[in-house]
């Protein structure tokens, strides 16, 4: 079942704690599981595995895994082979919360893997804390879930189970997380409000199963949401919580150039000729496609507003489903319009290594948790458009933080209205011209350098955290 024989105790590094990894579907939950990994393995001495499960959702997860693996090959790789799994029961649903269900209802074979492996702890992806706790005690092994995304969306994930005991009978409103504050109900992840979808009774079990978890980790630092993690730390979302490790923002990890940096063609060398902080880099993350009208007005905005830009463009859910070209997606007039102070692509680009260019002043953003954890480290200010699930609540702490600013009634996932490209073009123009948002940013990236340095919040939260699975 391993791709790589397991060392015998005689081999391992004496007294490290030997730290298996479990990350579920989709890159928002692999890369800061990959960032734990080597922070783990390079920082502090642990002896780590990380499952890989397969077969992976997306081309992207298998360039990923295998870069980390090639790239640090202390990071041992456990391969899970999915049980035999009828997605046809969900054929309506996300495919990555399908893929949650497939490693869900696999998870009684991670016991002879876990043991195999002599882990002495666990670290499993909040997708699938309700299945794999039970199966970490079975065997003694202390089992602590790791939270991907905003610490502010964790305390509302510990919470819904009450929430929804208290509300019952009535559809969901506002939710005021006590200790934290008052999520509308506009920022509510649009699957909850459908008690009968997949990612809803995903989240309601896994939320109900915290508290017998061993410890709770999650990728924010203590100056970026205050208030949440107060509030997960002192049992005030929920009794009876568990240690909470704040160990972020978990520093990007590097790979060699390879298939990967081919393919994206070498949009370094285009930054490095555009003028310091002039450039508005554009993502809207792996998991998702703007709808083809949504997707002109943006391409129309971007180009009335003057300004240069870098936009990654996605055109399915699945990058393996992907075969649209570019001109079919956008025009080749426009595309020809924009050349030279524009690149526009499809490929996959080194978020972080754009982020960081000098060239780069602006992110129009989805807020995905990593991007926004990577806006922290780089200190770009946010122009932020969520599109779904957790993302408007990661915008309000991206507003509330100073780190960008997020325009409220632009639509997202579900809702008819399209963003037009004036509005578009205006706001990017008003937002890379706001010296204010830039100074603010650049303190938001000092408090996380802080955070992480030696004897920061952060660094000493991963420190307890490896001392308890030394024991």
């Amino acid at each position: 079942m391993a791709s790589r024989a397991m060392p015998s105790s005689s081999d391992r590094t004496g007294g490290a704690p030997r730290v298996v990894l479990l990350p579920s579907a989709g890159m928002g939950h692999l890369v800061p599981f990959g960032r734990l990994a080597v922070a783990l393995s390079s920082g502090h001495a642990c002896d780590v595995s990380v499952v890989t499960v397969l077969p992976t959702v997306s081309s992207a997860e298998s360039k990923h895994l295998q870069g980390l693996f090639d790239a640090f090959p202390a990071v041992r790789r456990l391969d899970l082979h999915l049980a035999p799994f009828d997605a046809s029961e969900f054929s309506d649903a996300d495919p990555f919360y399908v893929r949650y269900e497939a490693v869900r209802r696999s998870a009684p074979l991670l016991g002879p893997l876990l043991a195999d492996a002599d882990a002495s702890a666990l670290v499993a992806d909040i997708a699938l804390a309700s299945v794999v706790i039970p199966v970490a005690k079975e065997l003694l092994i202390p089992c602590y879930i790791f939270f991907t995304a905003s610490a502010t969306m964790f305390s509302l994930l510990a919470y819904f189970p009450t929430y929804l005991h208290s509300n019952a009978g009535h559809s969901i409103g506002d939710v005021d997380v006590p200790g934290v504050y008052r999520i509308p109900m506009s920022s509510i992840p649009q699957a909850l409000h459908d008690p009968n979808n997949l990612f809803t009774q995903q989240f309601v079990a896994n939320g109900r199963s915290l508290a017998e978890a061993d410890g709770l980790l999650v990728n924010t630092f203590d100056a970026f949401e205050p208030e949440a993690v107060t509030a997960l730390r002192h049992g005030t979302v929920a009794p009876g919580f568990p240690p909470v490790f704040a160990l972020g923002p978990l520093s990007p990890v590097g790979f060699p150039a390879g298939e990967a940096a081919r393919e994206s063609g070498n949009y370094t060398t285009w930054l490095d000729a555009q003028p310091a902080r002039s450039v508005v880099y554009v993502s809207f993350g792996s998991r998702k496609a703007l709808l083809r009208d949504q997707l002109s007005e943006l391409a129309a905005g971007l180009e009335a507003s003057g300004c240069r830009f870098l936009w990654v463009v996605k055109g399915t859910v699945v990058d393996r489903d992907d075969d649209r070209e570019l001109r079919e997606l956008l025009g080749e007039v426009f595309l020809q319009r924009v050349n030279g102070r524009a690149l526009v692509t499809k490929a996959w680009v080194e978020q972080e290594e754009v982020l960081k260019h000098p060239a780069v002043g602006l992110f129009i953003s989805h807020c995905g948790w990593n991007s926004v954890t990577e806006a922290t480290v780089s200190g770009v200010p946010v122009l932020a458009w969520p599109r779904f699930a957790d993302q408007r609540v990661s915008a309000g702490v991206v507003a509330r933080r100073g780190l960008g600013v997020w325009v409220e009634r632009w639509s997202w996932e579900g809702e008819e209205r399209v963003v037009t490209g004036d509005e578009i073009a205006e706001k990017v123009k008003s937002v890379l011209a706001d010296e204010t948002l830039r100074k603010n940013s650049t303190m938001v990236r000092e408090a996380a350098a802080a955070a992480v340095a030696t004897g920061g919040t952060s660094y000493r939260s991963l420190a307890k955290f490896v001392r308890r699975c030394s024991t």
